[in-house]
């Protein structure tokens, strides 16, 4: 299988689109179908069932796109490791990353690799625990940064970072009286809550299971700012990261309610492939992330 035929293949099943694949790829539109036909004609298969409006991948084009992931990101480190032979970091490092990780712990990381590798491109892919493992798995990201469980016999799972989440509220809320509350205080109350899959709702879970919490309504919101927002208008309590109420913190917006002796501490891990292994651009992310944990 040729290099230039998979790729058209992989950006047609990500665009859906004859037209676009061709622009983006900057090739004629029946380029575009010799390399898909060339494909089907060597593996014996048809890869897209075609219509005047769409174009639809079969069982056996899944199949194939995981593979031509897989070979693409394989060719993507050789040309990585002939370029560490000669001592430069450089090309494309793709990072996959949850979203109290990739708003509030990443940005200032990233700054400081791009000083000091300024030929080093980096994207960025934010998204909750759930859809960050399943980036890494099938080598859309070279590295997932996430800070929820992870259980993968598929990938290599590494802890790098402990953050500490905690019960606040809006600077009005009644319990904000109280130096420290108790579970009965947070019997019946209203929550705000990350969506299903994300690490910081697997934890507020954890605490209504673990103490037995009645709630009385509970408002999901997908993402950290949104929940925080939430709050400060007194929709709700939430279970949030010290490093994503700091600002609100110092304002006033936000309050930490104690709960007696309780901590809520969580791993923040990075996990990547085994066909990743010793990537030199990974490496490099990895390094900087060690040092400023």
């Amino acid at each position: 299988m040729q290099y230039d035929a998979l790729k058209t293949f992989i950006t047609l099943v990500e665009v859906n689109n004859f037209t676009k694949t061709s622009e983006i790829l900057h090739i004629s539109q029946p380029s575009v179908s010799l390399h898909i036909k060339n494909l089907e004609q060597e593996l014996q298969t048809t890869l897209f069932i075609r219509s005047p409006k769409s174009v639809q991948i079969t069982p056996t084009g899944d199949i194939l796109y995981n593979r031509a992931k897989q070979i693409m990101a394989i060719t993507e480190q050789a040309k990585e490791e002939i370029l560490a032979y000669h001592h430069e970091i450089q090309g494309t490092l793709i990072i996959g990353a949850s979203f109290t990780i990739g708003e509030y712990i990443l940005p200032p990381i990233i700054a400081s690799l791009q000083q000091q590798f300024p030929q080093l491109e980096l994207q960025i892919i934010i998204g909750n625990t759930k859809e960050i493992i399943q980036y890494t798995k099938l080598l859309q990201v070279d590295i997932g940064l996430i800070e929820g469980q992870a259980h993968d016999h598929e990938l290599i799972i590494k802890p790098f970072m402990q953050d500490e989440l905690f019960i606040v509220s809006a600077s009005n809320h009644p319990l904000t009286k109280e130096s420290t509350i108790t579970v009965e205080d947070l019997q019946q109350q209203n929550w705000v809550a990350r969506e299903e899959g994300s690490g910081t709702r697997y934890y507020l879970d954890h605490l209504f299971r673990a103490n037995g919490l009645q709630v009385r309504s509970l408002l999901t919101v997908s993402s950290n700012q949104g929940v925080k927002e939430s709050v400060i208008q007194g929709l709700g309590l939430s279970l949030l990261s010290a490093s994503v109420i700091q600002r609100e913190l110092k304002s006033g917006d936000i309050k930490i309610l104690h709960l007696g002796e309780q901590h809520f501490m969580r791993t923040f891990s990075y996990l990547y492939s085994p066909t990743m292994k010793n990537k030199r651009n990974a490496d490099t992310l990895m390094e900087a992330i060690l040092k400023k944990a």
